[in-house]
């Protein structure tokens, strides 16, 4: 199993309605893809940012390539992304799980 992480800063009276696109758009996305095996989202306030933290469950790398394309390390971007973020991180990171939790988690 890989873990694929993804975070994003939006301006902090912006993250209600972020949360909710990411909630219409990319967790409906991942999920929809074959081989995908749950997403969940993190938030934390700083200050007068808030952070996102999706963190995604893949059976393979050719899962996820599915989702993001022939570059999987590359961060996938909506349009609509640019009116809440406050910089586009290039890139995701991915790790593989040990050991792979018990069947049906996440």
């Amino acid at each position: 199993m890989i873990a694929r992480t993804w975070h994003g800063r939006v301006p902090a009276d912006k993250a209600e309605d972020y949360h909710e696109f990411l909630l219409r758009t990319g967790v409906p996305d991942y999920r929809a893809t074959p081989g995908n095996l749950g997403v969940l989202v993190f938030r934390r306030r700083e200050d007068r940012v808030e952070h996102f933290l999706l963190v995604s469950f893949w059976q393979s790398l050719e899962h996820i390539k599915a989702f993001a394309g022939p570059e999987p390390e590359r961060a996938r971007y909506y349009p609509e992304d640019q009116g809440f973020l406050l910089e586009f991180e290039p890139t995701v990171t991915h790790y593989e799980v040990y050991p792979p939790p018990a069947q049906g988690a996440p």
